[in-house]
Parts: structure tokens; C-alpha cells; sequence
């Protein structure tokens, strides 16, 4: 049998297990994976900087369900990529990360660019390893990918000494092991269904990661026979059709203060993999976990149930294993509340004005009734992102890209990847000034790999989020806030797209009309430095 070097064992296991298409930014500490893809049918999308390789990795994951997967350098190429792993672990994303390291026959000499990354990456992530024989890298690699997927999803990152990555070893003869499908027991769906029919004002919320389209029309179906209200959790807000008659909003940041009073009166809520966070809860303010309703949980994470408020019941699996069984277990219900959150839901979307000729809330409302349906919007942090979560409705599953981690500078690698994912969708990243130029560069990438996106800039001239915490907390003592922005129609000229200069509200129509006909578009709304967000201003 022909012995391999580990770089060729590591790209046949990533065939094994599926994988699409990997992110990079190359580093002389794994040249034999670099080797082993060159004959692999992987495509390796070669980005600008770590960062935004892990972001797009982690949007990967969040698209499709399975692990998005990173290579890395040593030292600084790790640590750069920190911030996309903190957002897949927060947002329960499944994602592996390589990492080159030095090799083991000098560790803990402090050689050039040695880090111990079990110690950096163990409270970061699910699971962080080594590998220190090359006979065992499939070992490794399989249960990299198993941990990234089992119970709730999240990041693994897999140190690869160079020299145990180059030495040569027989092929392993064993294949990746099959996983455990979640599964319910009836019995275990009779009091979720009890519960619910006799609530007089039940609550669906669903959230968490792992979601399908198949969901969405099961949950749909369930608060139909429910006649309740569905919401769903920050920056969720694909998981259910925004037209449904029984749709009520997002419990995130800044959320609709009517949909806030319908938990804290609710008396059944049913959490579909969400949870029952500060975010949800408004700083838990709105619940007193000693004074809490009914609560049903459905996690895949049996630690993540009862966590800060108690369960009545609760069931370790995913959303998938129980929704079925309980929409034919529920009886037709009279009104619980769906009509009145709904009035509640649409008067939220009436826009309410901001200053300045350009304004988000007549950006996205016309988007809002413009868009196709098909439309991948992706964003980072910004209070930018709330006009967004206010007044946009996402009509299909998979369209809304978005770090609940709440991390700035992912919407632009977040969109490459959508695009690279699903070529045919229109694919918009919306940012903040202050967001976009965090991981500008990988415009570039998007170029290179004919990542057809436009790109909508906020441009107020400032981190508008702080701004706005520091007026409240600070007025008039302006301090670190203030950006200088560069010329975005001309930067969008020297990657070979093109740039569009919006003064107001009635150019933006013909501005992203033109994206239609493809190529890299940058979208600049010039923004009254007044306006901080949709309901506050200087």
C-alpha cells in the first residue's frame, strides 16, 4: 500500500465527510494540506486576512448545517481568527478550524510563533486538540467533525504540527462513523400538548441553529392550529415567514416593546431550540425566573434547558424530533392572541422618521417591498442593523445571515460566502462605515472568486451604537467615536465594480436596480449624522 503524507490523508477525510469548499489564507505551517487539496476536488478560497476566512467558514455552517472549515497559520494567523470562532460558538454554528503549528519536535522551546492552543482555544470553543501522530489525523478529523455537529452545534479547532502533517503514513482503512439520529417519545409530546391547548395566552418562540425549511412550515402549521403567536429570537428572523398571519416579531435588540408585554403576560411559552437570554428577555427584565409561566423547552443541549429559567417540560433534541408529532397532536384552538400580536407586529413596521435627506427606514421598507423573496441579506453589528430588523420582512428560510454574537465586520465575508453558496440568490450585505471597514479587504476575495454581491454602506461617519450609549450615558462629551471614511463609489471602481452616491431617498430605487445586472456594487447612503438609530437621534 502506498503511504500518504498527512496533507493528502487530511483531504481525503474532508471528501469523506462532504466538505464543499474550504477557507483559507495560506501559511508555510500547513504546505502539505496546501499539497493534499491540490489534487482534491475541494475548492480552497484564498481570503485576505484571518478573520474574515473564519467569518466566511462560520456563514458556511450557519447556511448549510454542516461544519464550515478554516485553514490557518501558527501564532497571529490563529489568533486573528479568534473572532470568527467566538461568533460560531455563540451562535451555535458548526465550523472545524486547522491550524498550523510548529513543529512537535520543538515544542515548548518558544520557537517562532509557538502558541498552546489547547490553552488559547479551550474556553473559545467546543473542543481543541492536537494531533501529535500522523497514523491518527483520521482519528482526529472524525471526531473534529462529529463534536462540531453533536448535541449543540459549535467550533473545533485542530492543531497540526508541521511535521507530524508532513511525515508519511499508511492510508486509514477505517471510515467516518455513522451519528445518532435525535428521536422523541410519543408519550413525551402529551404534556407539550396539553399544556398548550389549555394556555390562554401561549407563546412560540424558535431560534437556535439548527432550523430547516421543513421547520419553518411545521412550526407555521403548529401556531395555525394553535391560533397563537410565533416570534422568533435575534437575528432569526428567516425561521418563519414574516407574512404568516400568525408572525409577531423578533425578541432581539430593540425589539417591538408590544411583543416584549406579550412574554411577560404570557402563561404557556413553548422555546422551539431558543433560549431564554438577556437578549430574549430584555436583560431579563421581562421575566422573573421565580414568577416565570409555563415553559416547554426543546434544545438539542440538555444543559442549555432550565438554565435560568426553570422548564416544566423539556425534551434534549433538536426542533425536528418533536415538531410533527405535536402539530397532530394539537387540537384547533380558538384565538389565543395571534390577531392582536399581529396588529401589534405591522404597526411596528410603519416607519417612523429620522433625520436627513437619506433615511434607513426608506432604504429598507423599499427593499422590504422590492426584494425577491430569494434575497440573501447578511449584516454585522451596527445600530445600522436595526432599521433592518425593524422594517424588513424575510419571506424564505436561509435568506437572513447574521452573527447573534452581535460581532462587527461580518457582513461582508458573511456575503461572499452566501453568494459562493448560492449563486443564483441576489445577495446584499448591509454594514455600518464603522462595520464594513473591519474586514473591507475582502472585496478582493470577492473579486477574485466572482462573488457577485452588492454591498449597502451606512455612512454616518461614526460607530453610531456607541455614539448613541454615549450621549445617554455622556451627553455632549464626544470622545472616540468619529470616523473618517474613504471615497466608497471610487474604492468600488479599483476592485472593478461599481459604486453608486446616494444624497436621497428617491436615487437608491435606480441605484440597486443597476446591481441587477451583476459585477461587485457598493451602494453609499449618505447618512445625517443626527440620525443613531430608529427611534433616537441627536
Amino acid at each position: 500500500m502506498t503511504k500518504l503524507h498527512g496533507g493528502m490523508i487530511l483531504a481525503q477525510r474532508l471528501a469523506m465527510h462532504g466538505v464543499a469548499r474550504v477557507f483559507s489564507v495560506p501559511g508555510e505551517s500547513f504546505l502539505a494540506a496546501l499539497d493534499g487539496l491540490h489534487d482534491a476536488d475541494i475548492p480552497n478560497i484564498v481570503c485576505r486576512q484571518e478573520g474574515g476566512a473564519a467569518m466566511m467558514a462560520e456563514a458556511h455552517g450557519k447556511m448549510t448545517g454542516q461544519p464550515g472549515v478554516l485553514f490557518v497559520t501558527r501564532g497571529p494567523g490563529a489568533t486573528n481568527a479568534s473572532a470568527g470562532l467566538h461568533i460560531a460558538m455563540h451562535d451555535a454554528t458548526p465550523m472545524v478550524c486547522f491550524v498550523g503549528q510548529i513543529p512537535l519536535k520543538h515544542r515548548d522551546r518558544g520557537v517562532f510563533q509557538e502558541v498552546d492552543y489547547r490553552a488559547f482555544f479551550g474556553p473559545l470553543v467546543k473542543w481543541s486538540a492536537e494531533v501529535e501522530r500522523t497514523d491518527r489525523l483520521a482519528e482526529y478529523i472524525d471526531r473534529a467533525f462529529a463534536i462540531a455537529q453533536s448535541g449543540r452545534p459549535g467550533p473545533v479547532v485542530l492543531a497540526l504540527p508541521e511535521d507530524i502533517l508532513s511525515a508519511m503514513t499508511d492510508p486509514p482503512e477505517m471510515r467516518p462513523g455513522a451519528r445518532a439520529m435525535p428521536s422523541v417519545h410519543p408519550d413525551m409530546v402529551v404534556p407539550f400538548a396539553q399544556m398548550l391547548q389549555q394556555a390562554e395566552r401561549p407563546l412560540i418562540i424558535c431560534g437556535g441553529s439548527q432550523w430547516s425549511d421543513t421547520d419553518r412550515k411545521s412550526a407555521e402549521a403548529l401556531a395555525e392550529r394553535l391560533r397563537a403567536p410565533i416570534g422568533v429570537t435575534f437575528r432569526r428572523q428567516d425561521y418563519i415567514d414574516n407574512d404568516h398571519p400568525n408572525y409577531a416579531g423578533d425578541f432581539g435588540v430593540g425589539m417591538n416593546p408590544a411583543l416584549g408585554a406579550s412574554l411577560a403576560t404570557s402563561d404557556c411559552i413553548l422555546l422551539l431550540g431558543a433560549e431564554l437570554n438577556d437578549i430574549t428577555t430584555a436583560d431579563f427584565t421581562l421575566l422573573d425566573p421565580a414568577k416565570a409561566p409555563a415553559i416547554l423547552q426543546v434544545h438539542p443541549d440538555a444543559d442549555a434547558i432550565s438554565k435560568t429559567y426553570p422548564a416544566t417540560y423539556a425534551v434534549a433534541a433538536p426542533p425536528n424530533a418533536i415538531l410533527h408529532q405535536l402539530v397532530e397532536a394539537i387540537a384547533p384552538q380558538p384565538d389565543k392572541g395571534a390577531a392582536e400580536a399581529r396588529a401589534a407586529y405591522e404597526a411596528w413596521q410603519q416607519p417612523q422618521a429620522t433625520p436627513g435627506d437619506v433615511q434607513m427606514e426608506h432604504v429598507i421598507t423599499w427593499l422590504r417591498d422590492n426584494a425577491s423573496p430569494d434575497t440573501i441579506i447578511t449584516n454585522g453589528a451596527g445600530n445600522y442593523a436595526a432599521f433592518l430588523h425593524r422594517y424588513y420582512r424575510f419571506r424564505q428560510y436561509g435568506t437572513q445571515v447574521a452573527p447573534t454574537s452581535g460581532s462587527m465586520g461580518y457582513g461582508l465575508p458573511a456575503a461572499v460566502s452566501a453568494k459562493l453558496q448560492n449563486p443564483q440568490s441576489p445577495v446584499i450585505c448591509l454594514a455600518g462605515d464603522g462595520c464594513l471597514q473591519m474586514t473591507i479587504q475582502e472585496l478582493s476575495t470577492a473579486r477574485q472568486y466572482d462573488a457577485d454581491i452588492t454591498v449597502i454602506v451606512a455612512n454616518n461617519g461614526r460607530y453610531g451604537t456607541i455614539r448613541m450609549h454615549q450621549e445617554k450615558t455622556y451627553p455632549g462629551r464626544v470622545s472616540g467615536t468619529d470616523l473618517f471614511n474613504p471615497d466608497y463609489a471610487t474604492l468600488a471602481q479599483a476592485y472593478g465594480g461599481t459604486g453608486h452616491v446616494i444624497t436621497s431617498n428617491d436615487q437608491f430605487a435606480d441605484a440597486y436596480t443597476s446591481t441587477h445586472s451583476g459585477g461587485l456594487h457598493i451602494i453609499e447612503l449618505k447618512l445625517d449624522p443626527k440620525m443613531l438609530a430608529t427611534t433616537k437621534s441627536l
